[in-house]
């Protein structure tokens, strides 16, 4: 494997190519313009920025797999079977960008992507599978902390928008612990976006404080008098609040853990690199009423 260091980073090539793709179709949404629209004045502002980010990542990067996963839904993951409040606080997608999720995902099986989705299980399981059966470096295109957790030792955590890469020792570094206990993290401190809940009084310096001293939040809630002896700042408060919420940083742990083992089908998990399909590109331009400009980066003539 190819690497390059940069500012304490390091940037691989031939590896895995893997995209969040509903993280970058929500930003297009809400960065760009509703003026931007197509055929019978529908927005297309999503599809506009999507397919852009899509195309430049594209250009950027010759790995030879490369695979999308999109969320299907925000209410029916596995998850909320068994905590109905996950994600309850994000409202549902907005109907005009509801209409456009689908023709984003043409657009990316027509640029040679493998995209992936599931009712059940959401786009960072779908990536954090794929990722765990590679026998290359992967890359893991998105701006979700959560997907660290699934890096390995040669993986990389590209916020592409930001134009921030990370290995494992960057997220170390930010975090204060290593990818791999990422999910302990966020068993500790909650999740805002997620809506998991975490323990009350225990931010990132002190979870991050406690996972150096016991390995994973197991150990932790195992050891709550090693945890009143620690040392750490508030010491036998935070023993309490651990013993306290035992539950709820058991059910935090659940939610923030990244499912690695869905049984994928060997066509979805065929996700070798194609040629763009122009003529499939034509079609979905001129049903849509995209513009010249797309048109001309997509490589595809006015019909």
């Amino acid at each position: 494997v190819d690497t390059q260091q940069n500012e304490g980073m390091v940037q691989y090539t031939s590896a895995m190519l893997l995209v969040d793709a509903s993280v970058y179709i929500f930003r297009a949404f809400h960065s760009l313009p509703s003026s931007l629209t197509g055929r019978d004045e529908q927005p297309l502002n999503a599809v506009y920025g999507y397919t852009t980010f899509l195309v430049q990542l594209l250009e950027a990067d010759d790995d030879p797999q490369v695979a999308a996963a999109f969320d299907e839904s925000l209410t029916s993951s596995f998850r909320n079977e068994f905590f109905a409040d996950y994600k309850a606080n994000r409202e549902l997608p907005p109907a005009a960008l509801e209409a456009q999720i689908g023709a984003c995902r043409e657009m990316t099986e027509a640029l040679g992507v493998a995209t992936l989705s599931s009712p059940v299980y959401e786009a960072d399981d779908l990536i954090g599978t794929l990722a765990r059966d590679s026998d290359t470096p992967v890359k893991i295109v998105t701006s979700d902390k959560d997907l660290a957790q699934v890096m390995g030792p040669d993986d990389l955590l590209w916020d592409y928008a930001r134009e921030t890469r990370y290995g494992g020792p960057a997220i170390e570094a930010k975090f204060g612990v290593p990818p791999a206990r990422i999910a302990d993290y966020l068993a500790l401190v909650g999740d805002n976006v997620d809506n998991i809940p975490g323990v009350p009084g225990i931010g990132a310096k002190t979870a991050a404080s406690l996972l150096q001293q016991f390995d994973g939040i197991d150990t932790l809630l195992g050891d709550l008098d090693g945890v009143a002896a620690s040392g750490l700042r508030g010491a036998k408060s935070l023993a309490a609040k651990l013993e306290t919420h035992a539950e709820q940083v058991r059910l935090s742990y659940r939610l923030a853990t990244i499912v690695t083992d869905i049984d994928l089908s060997p066509e979805q998990r065929d996700i070798r690199r194609r040629a763009p399909d122009r003529e499939a590109l034509a079609s979905i331009c001129d049903r849509l009423g995209l513009g010249e400009r797309l048109r001309k980066r997509l490589g595809v003539a006015s019909s």
